[in-house]
């Protein structure tokens, strides 16, 4: 296909195409003539996983040349693959450890993982942007006196365990390792406002069945 046609198919402009072929994203294309160029089904495979990384997950050209790197590594599994994909999305902030209650809690996520049936590592988890985005939350939890031990955080954590199978479930549906990665990255994003928005809907919900007019 051509550059305009590659363009049609994806929904990506071609000027930013143009902008991805230059900043060596996309492989360039089958040369036609000194001036023209052709592309197949897999520049348009790859585009959409550019765009997954870029568009959607709002990573920086430079960590998304190293995603696409890993993505093309044969060495590595696709759990690896995947894993250095959604660790290079943008994350909320990392725990303050200047504050005591960040200590306590550490020892409250690594618990809560543990009775999860996840083995943690401490010190592999503390190089997790994921892991250190739940220590910051239960740490301003701890700091403001809300319950945040393991028992009330557990329902939580296991209700995110079910819905992992889930997110694996439809990132499978993908047919190519690049397309799963695209799925992980895109899923991710976008499907965290849903889970938001839900929570809020059944909350309000709740609320009304508790202390509305009904109740």
């Amino acid at each position: 296909m051509r550059l305009a046609e590659l363009s049609e198919r994806s929904g990506v402009p071609t000027a930013t195409i143009k902008y991805y072929l230059r900043e060596r994203l996309l492989p360039a294309g089958h040369r036609i003539t000194a001036t023209r160029s052709a592309y197949d089904e897999e520049h348009l495979r790859r585009l959409r996983l550019v765009r997954a990384l870029i568009q959607v997950g709002r990573i920086p050209v430079s960590t998304a040349r190293e995603v696409l790197a890993a993505v093309e590594d044969d060495s590595l599994d696709q759990l690896s693959r995947l894993g250095v994909a959604v660790e290079a999305l943008p994350h909320g902030p990392g725990p303050d450890e200047s504050s005591p209650s960040t200590a306590v809690a550490r020892r409250t996520a690594a618990e809560l993982l543990r009775q999860c049936g996840r083995h943690v590592n401490l010190e592999n988890a503390d190089g997790s942007r994921a892991f250190g985005m739940l220590v910051a939350a239960v740490a301003a939890l701890h700091r403001l006196g809300y319950a945040c031990d393991t028992a009330h955080l557990l329902p939580y954590a296991q209700q995110a365990a079910q819905l992992a199978v889930v997110d694996l479930d439809l990132v499978e549906e993908c047919a190519t390792p690049a397309e799963q990665v695209a799925a992980a990255v895109a899923l991710t994003v976008l499907y965290e406002p849903v889970l938001l928005s839900l929570r809020r809907l059944a909350a309000a919900e709740e609320s009304n069945k508790r202390y509305g007019s009904g109740s």
